[in-house]
């Protein structure tokens, strides 16, 4: 029987992954992506001679990539270096306002104790056997399951298990939940900050994120060399698991011929045909006629409104004096409701919540590749701060964004942080810019935002209603984040060979005059 070929069109993490683990079970698989290298939204950039990563930065959930690895006969431990961090973040709200999260709750507990008093520091307590119990009840039900429904999640946890359904808080949005917990609004602040990291408002995200400080607090992992190093691992191994990786080929079309999917067609003119094409792009793109007219209705489209944040971004080769940065630092805005009010309206914040990764440093705050003594030595840092996905409609001015600039750097400095960012050792990246890098999105960096409980339901799946077409990636299904967008590959590269099975059974059924055999 002939190997099945499979084109994945997109080097994200999912296209890696799948690409993976379709390789490693048999099929003939074509990745094709239009940048130079893999990745996708885990990037970098030079800056002032240096490889900064200007993409996630945060590792976490480190059994999914040891399950994938597995599962294409290696090691992650042989690709990459992962070591465990202590403390997960910094955070700062003046320069006499500083708390530090930990893996450990006890010591996050005694920490949120000196800061806000015992009452907190038993609320932030509730807080994490809340957010494991939620993310309990939907590690299999939901995040690692296909496509759930809400009637296949109601199943899943049967009559007796209601209680449980009802405890994942889908119908609460997690900034009033939050206060079931703290009653010190800077913890509100710090904890509403998890529903970002998909790109949604804590005032508008269902409290189900919650779950994001438990996968959080199980461990985050610093990559030796940067993020990057897992994007290029899983290139080097999906090679090696026999998968063809073609760079700076950009997938102008999804053929589609007698009702399936037929190959695709490259920018360039080429056809390369196949049974199965798996897009790990952003749904918006394949609804926006990115791929072609053929496959444009089979995700929904996502309105302007229902989009995710994107981001300003600056990356930076420069000492950083006066604040005892660690990898990971949050530095919180005076007014965390008008911030959020700010981005649904389409404008800059006035004054931004501002993320500090300093990627030469350890979770300690050591340099790792510099005497922590020389503090005038410049050291790879990146600064981001959330913005409005408006960058196909809106032309942001230069003033505009100078005042950004201005007012980002000014609480970076009431809060101890000064950094020097002279043009020649900073790079800036606005939501035109990404909109540039990901066609069809406005900028937004994790598909539709998670707002309402119906949210996560109308991601759309690994397969799609065309028969040959999958999806992957942070817009389908379980949702944005390195390991998330992981699974999806997984799940893809799952339904792939699912559906070949089916069609090898079907045809052993029908070669003996359609009288089975089995």
């Amino acid at each position: 029987m002939p190997t099945e070929q499979v084109i994945v069109v997109g080097a994200g993490i999912g296209g890696l992954v799948a690409a993976v683990l379709l390789s490693a079970r048999g099929a003939a698989v074509t990745l094709v992506e239009r940048s130079a290298g893999p990745g996708g939204k885990m990037r970098q950039a030079d800056v002032a001679g240096r490889r900064i990563d200007v993409g996630p930065t945060v590792l976490t959930m480190r059994h999914v990539f040891e399950e994938i690895f597995d599962a294409a006969g290696a090691s992650l431990s042989d690709y990459v270096t992962l070591r465990p961090t202590e403390i997960l973040a910094r955070h700062a709200w003046s320069a006499n306002e500083r708390l530090d999260l930990f893996t450990d709750i006890e010591r996050s507990a005694d920490a949120i104790g000196a800061f806000a008093g015992a009452a907190e520091a038993n609320g932030y307590r509730a807080f994490c056997d809340r957010a494991q119990r939620i993310y309990d009840s939907l590690d299999l039900t939901f995040i690692r399951a296909q496509r759930p429904s809400l009637n296949t999640l109601v199943a899943s946890f049967g009559l007796r298990r209601l209680g449980d359904l009802w405890q994942i808080s889908p119908f609460i949005s997690l900034w009033k939940t939050l206060g079931e917990h703290f009653r010190d609004p800077r913890l509100r602040q710090l904890f509403g900050r998890y529903a970002t990291y998909c790109g949604s408002s804590p005032f508008m995200a269902p409290a189900t994120l919650m779950l994001v400080a438990h996968v959080e607090r199980e461990g985050v992992w610093l990559v030796d060399g940067g993020m990057y190093r897992l994007a290029q691992a899983l290139a080097t191994l999906a090679t090696r698991a026999g998968a063809t990786l073609r760079y700076r080929s950009e997938a102008r079309e999804v053929i589609v011929d007698g009702g399936r999917v037929a190959g695709v067609t490259l920018a360039n003119g080429e056809r390369i045909n196949a049974t199965a094409v798996l897009v790990n792009a952003d749904t918006a793109a394949i609804s926006s006629g990115q791929f072609g007219h053929a496959v444009a209705d089979l995700v929904p489209a996502t309105p302007r409104a229902a989009r995710s944040l994107s981001a300003v971004t600056w990356a930076m080769v420069t000492p950083a004096r006066g604040f005892p940065l660690v990898r990971h630092n949050v530095f919180f805005s005076g007014d965390y409701a008008g911030e959020f009010e700010q981005l649904r309206r389409g404008r800059l914040p006035a004054e931004p919540t501002v993320y500090v990764c300093a990627q030469d440093r350890t979770d300690v705050g050591k340099k790792s590749d510099a005497d922590c003594t020389a503090a005038a030595l410049p050291e790879s840092l990146f600064c981001l701060v959330n913005a409005p996905p408006n960058g196909d409609v809106r032309n942001i001015g230069t003033s505009e964004f100078k005042r950004c600039e201005e007012r980002t750097f000014a609480l970076l400095e009431r809060c101890g942080l000064r950094v020097d960012r002279r043009s020649e050792n900073t790079g800036m990246t606005t939501p035109r810019d990404f909109e540039r890098l990901y066609p069809g999105t406005g900028g937004a960096l994790y598909g539709p935002a998670s707002h309402g409980w119906m949210a996560s339901f109308r991601r759309a799946g690994s397969r799609t209603r065309m028969p040959g077409l999958y999806l992957a990636g942070g817009s389908a299904h379980p949702g944005p984040g390195v390991p998330m967008a992981a699974l999806s590959g997984r799940s893809a590269a799952e339904a792939v060979m699912a559906d070949f099975a089916s069609m090898r059974r079907f045809r052993a059924a029908t070669m003996f005059g359609g009288i089975s055999t089995r």
